[in-house]
């Protein structure tokens, strides 16, 4: 006689189905992201938007990271007549790990979201549908097009967090000492490995990648109504910020295994 699932096994199994319903969500980008016809200007539209719009939030997060870093480590380093190494520290921290990761999340935060609430919003109101009746190819004009301007400006953004942050760095080590600009990146720079570069930049496109595919799948597949894009959204950034963590460990563990961490 069949049996009644207990909680932790019914858990389990719309975990799994999930799961298996994103995989299968990213095939499908592959295999129809690549074939004509390409939208071009739809494409250069989300970057527009995905990239150039969170550069203030973004910018403004690098800031208060670099200064914050500084300004916290600098009595710690102090205590070991080590302050000259503070550039070094900080720089480090910023470009192999911090950055990434916080921009990652910044990220995940405001685009998964409005993502998942667009495409959900458009779904409720039958205008994907109404996409597919008039012979327009949904999923390449919404999905594909978000997916690769979240994979290419995310690696832009961090870039350019890191350079604000290791800027902000170097404003929080004259608030209460002289270096010069030359001097500061000097000590970053001498003491900074292809190794260290590379893999930060390398998983940023993972990242992306992860918040696009993400937000896209939960706004595409998004019901119940205007509550359902309310879920979409939320759990567009509670899952994507989730992933993040989870191939930053797989990328230390690859660094690792490569011998460049």
């Amino acid at each position: 006689m069949p049996t009644s699932l207990t909680a932790p096994a019914m858990l389990e199994n719309s975990l799994l189905d999930e799961t298996g319903a994103m995989a299968h969500f990213a095939g499908r980008f592959f295999r129809e992201g690549f074939r004509p016809r390409y939208e071009v200007a739809e494409l250069l539209h989300q970057c527009y938007v995905v990239g150039y719009q969170s550069l203030p939030m973004v910018g403004i997060t690098g800031f208060i990271m670099g200064m914050v870093l500084t300004l916290q480590s600098r009595p710690t380093m102090a205590q070991f007549g080590a302050e000259s190494w503070i550039p070094t520290m900080v720089g480090l921290t910023i470009i192999r790990e911090m950055g990434p990761i916080i921009t990652g999340l910044i990220f995940a935060g405001k685009i998964g979201s409005s993502i998942g609430a667009e495409l959900g919003s458009m779904r409720v109101t039958e205008q994907i549908d109404a996409m597919e009746v008039s012979g327009t190819n949904p999923f390449k004009y919404l999905v594909v097009t978000r997916v690769l301007a979240t994979t290419l400006m995310l690696p832009v953004l961090t870039i350019l967090a890191d350079v604000i942050g290791l800027y902000a760095s170097y404003v929080g080590i004259n608030l209460k000492g002289v270096t010069t600009l030359a001097l500061f990146l000097n000590n970053i720079f001498s003491n900074l490995t292809f190794g260290d570069v590379l893999p930060a930049v390398i998983k940023t496109f993972f990242f992306g990648f992860a918040v696009g595919i993400i937000g896209c799948y939960k706004g595409y597949y998004s019901n119940k109504g205007t509550e359902g894009v309310g879920q979409a959204a939320n759990s567009a950034v509670v899952v994507s910020s989730l992933l993040i963590f989870v191939l930053d460990l797989l990328a230390v563990q690859v660094t690792g295994l490569l011998g460049l961490n």
